[in-house]
């Protein structure tokens, strides 16, 4: 029998809910490598890199599930792991050190995104450029941080020197970046590697149902991860744009396909996008290796796509060890 490790990266004593998310991954995931042919171990990494190095070779696996999202809870750290399996000669599964690295770091991935005409929301990281406009509205966003942290609808505001130095001053701790906030409709669209290449599944539209007036239409922590508040009961995903607007979807393939060439993505991506009052699809940002619990959209689309997880995940060690040989 083949054996798998799944690495996923040590919890703090206060986990919240989205740092504890990965621990129903896991389970899925070893549940499913079980039916799959696979022994699997489940491996916690942290800051000791010499002993999950000792403990990996010694497992000797096939292959690394691999699920580390931060170390110490710090973002910025998610590439390591990749690189630490890349280093050790084995194939894992997900995206590979570099691209993990541009597309979290979301100033970089823009800038990139610009660079190869992209088209993505306006981009400020320096508060002081003038570029600024009073009249426009913006939002503010962590560098580093995924599944929402940091975003809720204080981060929605006119581009005025006033509101721009209070927001900074009571949000201290996380470097934050700008850009323009796009009104329109927002969707997630999932990709699926494999021997066959990249396959866009399903489009999810997140309608946002009977927001009050002024509130903003944003997908943030509240509504990602607190099943009690309004912005959660209130946030659905549904799929069926293929059929309504068969343009719109072209452009929006086109896009995702491109974004998994440029970034040189593998295995299973998220690319998120705003399409404004023109019908202009623009990314918001990629997600490499997003979430794969049940609740989760990827999951939602691979169904609504007639795949069992069994062949989503199948597929996703397809790429793991198609990688290790390019």
């Amino acid at each position: 029998m083949k054996k798998a490790i799944v690495l996923i990266n040590a919890l703090s004593e206060k986990a919240t809910e989205d740092e504890l998310d990965v621990l129903d991954q896991a389970s899925l995931i070893e549940e499913t490598l079980e039916l799959l042919g696979y022994e699997s171990e489940r491996l916690f990494m942290d800051f000791d890199l010499k002993k999950i190095h000792d403990q990996i070779v010694s497992a000797n696996p096939d292959l690394v599930i691999n699920l580390v999202e931060s170390l110490e809870q710090d973002a910025r750290l998610i590439h390591w792991s990749p690189s630490f399996l890349t280093h050790l000669n084995l194939p894992y599964t997900g995206c590979d050190a570099e691209s993990m690295y541009v597309s979290s770091n979301k100033i970089l991935a823009k800038k990139l995104m610009t660079s190869y005409q992209i088209a993505t929301p306006l981009l400020i990281t320096d508060v002081n450029s003038g570029q600024f406009s009073p009249d426009t509205t913006y939002i503010a966003k962590p560098v580093w941080e995924d599944a929402s942290v940091g975003i809720s609808d204080a981060n929605v505001m006119k581009g005025s020197p006033a509101n721009i130095s209070a927001f900074l001053l009571n949000n201290p701790g996380r470097p934050w970046f700008f850009e323009e906030f796009i009104p329109g409709r927002e969707f997630n669209i999932s990709m699926l590697g494999g021997n066959e290449g990249p396959e866009v599944l399903p489009m999810a539209e997140i309608v946002f149902n009977d927001y009050p007036e002024g509130k903003p239409l944003i997908v943030g922590y509240e509504a990602k991860w607190k099943e009690d508040s309004f912005e959660y009961k209130h946030t659905v995903r549904r799929f069926g744009i293929e059929q309504e607007d068969p343009e719109l979807t072209e452009k929006m393939k086109e896009i995702c396909h491109q974004c998994w060439k440029v970034f040189g993505l593998s295995g299973y991506v998220r690319v998120d996008l705003r399409v404004n009052t023109q019908n202009q699809p623009l990314v918001l940002e990629i997600n490499a290796n997003p979430c794969l619990s049940p609740d989760a959209g990827f999951y939602a689309a691979a169904e609504k796509a007639g795949y069992n997880f069994s062949q989503v995940l199948s597929r996703i060690i397809e790429d793991a060890y198609s990688k290790i040989n390019r």
